[in-house]
C-alpha cells in the first residue's frame, strides 16, 4: 500500500484552514487525541517500506497552565528500550491558533526511556531545563471533517541527520489515529531521510 495520498491530504487541509472556525479548535482535544500508545504494525505488516515503530505520548506537569505538555517517545518495535527519539511537546494557543513546540531533554535522555509510564519521573524536571528546537513548532488548524492537520514551516527547522540541512514533519491526526510525515533534506533539496512514499501511520491503541 503506497501513502502518497497523505501528503497531499496535509497539503488540501491547510488549504482549507482558513475557512475553519478557531472556535472550535480545542487544545484539551487535540492534546487528548495525541495522547496514548500508538503503533505502525499494520502498515508494516502490509507495506515492507515501512518499519513496526511505537509511539508513546503521555501527559506531564498537568499542574501548569501555558498548554498541554507531553512526553514522547518513538522506538522501533524490536527495541522499544533504546528509543531513537525523545522530545516534549507544549499544545498550546497563540495568536494565530494552536501550535505544538517541540523540545530536547537535557543530558542522556535514555535515562528517561520508558517514562510516559510514569510520568512522575518528571517531577524533578522543570520546562526551564527543556532545550527549544526553534523551527521546529507544528501550527495545527482543525478541519471541517474534524481532523487536525499541521505542518512545519518549509526550511524553518534544522537537522544534521544523515547530512540533513533542515527537517519537514506533516501531521494529521484523528481520535484513533495519528499520521506522520518526518523528512530530512540536504542544502540542495534532496531528500536524505525519512518515508520516501507518504506518511507513517500510528494506530492508537495497538
Amino acid at each position: 500500500m503506497r501513502l502518497t495520498f497523505l501528503a497531499s491530504s496535509v497539503v488540501l487541509a491547510l488549504g482549507a484552514c482558513s475557512s475553519t472556525s478557531t472556535s472550535r479548535e480545542s487544545i484539551d482535544e487535540l492534546a487528548g487525541w495525541m495522547t496514548g500508545s500508538f503503533s505502525s504494525a499494520a502498515q508494516a505488516a502490509a507495506d515492507p517500506e515501512y518499519r513496526d515503530i511505537r509511539l508513546h505520548m503521555a501527559p506531564i506537569w498537568t499542574s501548569r497552565t501555558d498548554g498541554r505538555w507531553l512526553y514522547v517517545e518513538q522506538a522501533v518495535a524490536e527495541k522499544q528500550e533504546k528509543p531513537y527519539r525523545q522530545r516534549v511537546y507544549r499544545v498550546h494557543r497563540d495568536d494565530h491558533g494552536l501550535v505544538s513546540d517541540v523540545y530536547e531533554l537535557p543530558g542522556d535522555p535514555l535515562d528517561l526511556a520508558g517514562a510516559w509510564k510514569d510520568p512522575a519521573a518528571f517531577q524533578a524536571l522543570t520546562p526551564e531545563v527543556l532545550t527549544p528546537r526553534t523551527g521546529c513548532s507544528i501550527r495545527l488548524a482543525r478541519r471541517d471533517d474534524g481532523t487536525y492537520t499541521g505542518a512545519t514551516e518549509h526550511g524553518a527547522c534544522p537537522s544534521e541527520l544523515n547530512g540533513a540541512s533542515f527537517a519537514t514533519s506533516e501531521v494529521v491526526i484523528t481520535p484513533n489515529l495519528l499520521a506522520s510525515w518526518d523528512r530530512g533534506f540536504d542544502a540542495n533539496g534532496k531528500q536524505v531521510w525519512g518515508a520516501v512514499e507518504g506518511a507513517y501511520r500510528f494506530v492508537k491503541g495497538e
